[in-house]
């Protein structure tokens, strides 16, 4: 047993309970029990398993309202996205290449600069990961339909060759290829098809982590059958195509949350607990900042429809309190 598997426990605990009413304790058992360890560690152990300056796909970000405008995208996601990035800079100098949709790529690079990740193009990214100076990312966008998006797949692994592919809070397809959001709407509509993507990687072999806290995100293929039992809007016939929200996107890991940027603060602290570095601990400092910037750039707290800086629906200063906790935990873990 790893000697930080208590503090991971703790870790996984903590961000697992169940606030929105979601139904994610049952899909964090049926997780922890496939990873045959805390899901934060294991996830920990698979980013830091990842070469030195070696190459992380990563994805986040969902056009919450995208039957109003495809501009309009949530705040869960990409403040965990940016502390993952953040975290696989310090700790392996990765290439990272964050692939989302072209209209909410603003808010996405205000979101990563705020967490200190400059932008920049591939080439520029690849020279500051392989000299170390400096922590950059890539946004690419993704297309948004379904024939693109399955010609994109193989182009994009082929040309970035990754070591990993990490997603956050990222919706995938049903069983019946419609994207739906937590209340049974389809939302597939100016929708980046990026699920198609991480299909082609595990089909390759690339080692997948997803970080989830709704049943359909990218990654919960993996407990699909509790999904259908646990979750509102999962069971068949829920959906208007006879089908439930549930995604079919599996991944190597599963990291389930009540809130998705939960799961990556945790895996922040996993990592940070294994290296001995607390510069990769996302701090309480740093989740407030990047809720202000996230509000300022117009990122929706998608359960009220109103932009602010609670996130899912939980006030601004639990998530910050979340952090604190969170950092608590590392504090008693093995230096």
């Amino acid at each position: 047993m790893s000697e930080f598997a208590k503090y991971d426990d703790r870790l996984d605990r903590l961000v697992n309970l169940d606030l929105g009413n979601r139904g994610i304790e049952p899909l964090y058992d049926a997780s922890r029990a496939l990873a045959g360890q805390a899901l934060c560690g294991a996830a920990a152990d698979l980013l830091l398993a990842m070469p030195e300056s070696g190459t992380a796909i990563v994805t986040t970000g969902s056009v919450s309202r995208a039957w109003l405008s495809p501009a309009l995208g949530e705040n869960d996601g990409p403040s965990g996205a940016a502390a993952l990035i953040r975290a696989l800079w310090l700790a392996r100098k990765a290439t990272c290449v964050l692939v989302i949709e072209e209209t909410l790529i603003p808010p996405m690079a205000a979101t990563l600069q705020a967490c200190g990740v400059a932008i920049v193009d591939l080439e520029t990214t690849r020279k500051a990961s392989a000299d170390g100076s400096m922590a950059c990312a890539t946004l690419l966008p993704y297309p948004v339909t379904d024939a693109e998006g399955a010609v994109a797949a193989a182009k994009m692994l082929n040309q970035l060759k990754p070591d990993i592919m990490v997603s956050t809070e990222r919706v995938g397809r049903n069983e019946n290829g419609i994207y739906y959001n937590m209340r049974g709407r389809d939302y597939g509509l100016g929708r980046a098809r990026i699920d198609m993507l991480f299909d082609a990687a595990m089909a390759r072999g690339i080692p997948t982590l997803a970080v989830g806290d709704g049943g359909n995100e990218i990654g919960m293929g993996l407990v699909a059958d509790i999904v259908k039992i646990a979750v509102p809007f999962a069971a068949p016939g829920d959906c208007a195509c006879g089908g439930g929200i549930g995604a079919t996107s599996g991944a190597d890991i599963l990291m389930t949350a009540a809130v998705s940027n939960w799961g990556c603060t945790a895996i922040c602290a996993a990592m940070a607990m294994r290296t001995g570095d607390a510069r990769l601990i996302h701090t309480p400092a740093m989740e407030a900042r990047l809720l202000k910037v996230m509000t300022a750039n117009g990122l929706i707290n998608s359960a009220d429809g109103i932009i602010d800086p609670h996130v899912d629906g939980i006030k601004d200063t639990t998530h910050i309190a979340l952090a604190e906790m969170a950092e608590a935990i590392t504090r008693k873990a093995p230096s």
